[in-house]
């Protein structure tokens, strides 16, 4: 293992050879951090009948308005019908409109509307608030290390889904 100048291993070496106990405790502190990382939105979104992949799909709406049915559907990795279950519900309900493409008009392209996207700003800022408190006590260099976290768990697909996301500017 690679030493220190005192001898003894880093912090950030020792890191490196975790035992199965830590990542166990790791993996456990996930569990419970998405519970309560989706505790406020839950309680909002069962008031309303929905679940999660309500939550997903206004999310991802939001943060690239016109986004095509395929694109969320790449995004969200779920299946079609799954998809298209909770996109009837939403534009039912008047949270999202479906536009048929100017270009391809076999294409659907999703906008929130003004319900919509103040029922979106309700579930992030109750996730924003949980998160600038967190990030606010585990200072700067531990949000830069979880953000790097995350970025290593995710695969290729992923990774390629989330950088498109982060590029759009939106």
């Amino acid at each position: 293992m690679p030493e220190g100048r005192s001898g003894q291993l880093s912090h950030s070496d020792s890191l490196l050879f975790l035992t199965d106990e830590q990542l166990r405790q790791g993996i456990e502190a996930m569990f419970f951090a998405y519970r309560g990382f989706t505790a406020d939105p839950d309680r909002i979104l069962a008031g309303l009948s929905y679940g999660r992949a309500h939550h997903r799909a206004i999310h991802f709406i939001n943060r690239a308005p016109g986004t095509t049915v395929n694109n969320l559907l790449a995004i969200l990795g779920v299946t079609k019908q799954s998809l298209n279950r909770v996109l009837r519900t939403l534009i039912s309900d008047g949270l999202v409109e479906s536009r048929v493409g100017t270009v391809d008009k076999r294409e659907r392209h999703l906008f929130l509307t003004e319900e919509g996207a103040a029922l979106e700003a309700q579930l992030s800022d109750a996730q924003r608030a949980r998160m600038r408190a967190a990030y606010k006590d585990a200072g700067p260099e531990a949000v830069q290390g979880f953000k790097q976290v995350l970025e290593a768990m995710m695969d290729a697909d992923m990774r390629r889904a989330y950088n498109t996301l982060r590029e759009s500017g939106s």
